[in-house]
């Protein structure tokens, strides 16, 4: 009892200057004479094609001197240096290793894979933009990975994703099994083909741990996921069996540091009473997650210990992959360093998916000015009245001074489209109650992503007023929107097609130039940009339900 004491005390002396935290059990249980199980954790995260190094806004480094960030070759010099003082442990990438640079543009999964090869990842779950070239471009990526990919909850007959997609993996050298999980969201905001289903995965995730628990002698057991941080804390206090989840999808920042979300881990009570720690390495490989558990042997986790790990330029680059990252980078770019404009402003993207943000007010207002010039000779009823994207598609920052193309595209990868489309002024209303309520007023479907308006639009609402009842005034030029009246409208194909929720599915539509071409465009017509953040989608305190009453009755 005395030794043990003894080595608890020591412990509980290293929390300041090491960064360890314990768990409430451990004061409880303390640690026994026989010794427990000791076992790292290393994990990224929503890297999204960021293969080389980038500033804080997402986009190329090419001057250090500015501060660079991430980058799989200085990711690969601390998981080395992590792996030689960590003999026992494991390595993850929670999903969304695809779409954000011209990485993945350029190459597709191909450059993605030797990399994460290289890095010798241990496993893989899926993120929702791993689909977002099809299932079967997926599969190829899959087959010519070297680790194993886990996902519980989905469930494929395509034959390369059906072969490769597996619940759970148990690494029997160390008496643990991982269990992986995807967002049930990836339908609607990716290219998922019919024969790819998305189970629920706080279900899935039960039924596994039941099963590992039942065939197997394995206690230890890990959550892989990409399901979201709010999803995460869900998962973790309404299942029984896990120790801890290591999320991704919400670019969640956990830790100490200024702008952090949640303490790293979050530590969550599961359906027996016992403790879940949750953590997640916010994006594009800025932090290197890692820590450290000791498990009692039922498989519950006594301590912990641990940070996220800041990838900054106080870690190297190893010299082996960045120089492959390096040649990689030159097929592209002299087409990525074109200077095709100036912005006197910043175009930020970090608040799109919270209200207005400058970058999605300028990409919307492109878009709708792109209609506009090509309907131009068309009667005024055929005409678009304004702009709708989805916030999601909005992907980087793009800072005041010189704007590249490269820029363009880290900002709208996607390769989605402008796209017209035909509205009565009564269904229009009911587009933009959703929008503000976040609850598709056509399916009762929530929406996966705000959304940004062009100038034409002005809108307010009252967040507290129930779902269906939110809109309070919309008004396309100054005038409120007549429910009798038709309208047209420009948007995303990717929006139109049922994306994110935010409008009736649709595809009688006709696909017209990609976003970035029309970014481009704009900003060669306009520079130097001196757009400004304007208040577009705006809340207010009163509300008369005049216009709810429109499509409610």
């Amino acid at each position: 009892m005395m030794k043990a004491l003894i080595l608890l005390a020591a412990l509980a002396g290293c929390v300041a200057a090491d960064d360890v935290l314990y768990s409430r059990r451990l004061l409880k249980r303390a640690i026994d004479d026989q010794g427990h199980f000791n076992m790292s954790f290393f994990h990224v995260n929503d890297i999204h094609a960021h293969l080389d190094q980038f500033l804080k806004s997402g986009t190329d480094c090419l001057d250090p001197s500015k501060g660079c960030f991430g980058g799989y070759a200085r990711i690969k010099t601390k998981v080395n240096a992590l792996r030689s003082a960590n003999p026992d442990h494991l390595w993850f990438s929670a999903g969304d290793e695809f779409q954000g640079t011209l990485f993945y543009s350029f190459y597709g999964g191909e450059k993605i894979a030797e990399t994460m090869n290289e890095l010798k990842f241990d496993a893989m779950t899926l993120g929702n933009h791993e689909w977002d070239g099809g299932d079967e471009k997926l599969g190829a990526f899959l087959k010519n990975l070297t680790f194993p990919i886990v996902s519980c909850n989905v469930k494929s007959e395509y034959p390369d994703l059906k072969d490769t997609i597996r619940n759970y993996h148990v690494f029997e050298e160390y008496g643990l099994a991982i269990i992986g999980a995807s967002t049930p969201t990836t339908p609607t905001i990716s290219h998922v083909g019919p024969l790819t289903t998305f189970l629920d995965p706080v279900e899935e995730v039960q039924k596994a741990i039941w099963e590992i628990r039942n065939t197997t002698d394995i206690r230890r057991i890990v959550a892989l996921t990409h399901i979201g941080y709010d999803v995460d804390e869900q998962l973790a206090a309404q299942t029984e069996g896990l120790s801890l989840i290591i999320g991704g999808h919400s670019h969640t920042l956990l830790g100490d540091m200024d702008g952090a979300q949640g303490k790293y881990p979050t530590i969550v009570q599961d359906l027996a009473g016992n403790e879940v720690f949750i953590v997640t390495s916010y994006r594009w490989g800025e932090y290197l997650g890692e820590i450290s558990l000791t498990f009692d042997d039922d498989g519950k986790a006594l301590a912990y210990r641990g940070a996220p790990i800041h990838m900054d330029n106080t870690t190297e680059l190893e010299p082996h992959l960045q120089a492959e990252v390096t040649a990689w980078r030159k097929p592209f770019e002299d087409f990525a360093n074109e200077v095709i404009g100036t912005t006197e402003n910043t175009l930020d993207q970090t608040a799109c998916q919270s209200g207005d943000c400058l970058l999605g007010e300028v990409m919307a207002d492109a878009a709708f000015e792109y209609a506009c010039n090509l309907t131009a000779d068309a009667p005024a009823d055929q005409r678009p009245v304004f702009a709708i994207i989805n916030a999601g598609g909005v992907r980087a920052t793009i800072d005041a001074g010189k704007i590249t193309r490269g820029q363009v595209i880290t900002s709208f990868p996607f390769g989605n489209a402008v796209t017209m489309l035909n509205y009565s002024g009564e269904d229009l209303l009911k587009i933009l109650e959703g929008c503000v309520s976040r609850v598709n007023q056509f399916t009762n479907e929530k929406l996966s992503s705000w959304v940004q308006v062009s100038h034409s639009l002005r809108v307010t609402y009252n967040p507290s007023n129930p779902p269906g009842y939110m809109l309070v005034d919309a008004k396309i030029s100054g005038q409120s929107i007549d429910p009798e009246k038709q309208y047209v409208i420009a948007t995303v194909d990717f929006v139109a097609g049922g994306g994110d929720n935010i409008l009736p599915k649709r595809n009688d539509f006709v696909v017209l130039e990609t976003l970035d071409e029309v970014l481009v465009e704009y900003i060669q017509a306009r520079t130097p940009l001196k757009n400004a953040l304007e208040k577009r989608v705006v809340k207010v305190g009163k509300c008369t339900n005049k216009l709810q009453k429109v499509f409610s009755a």
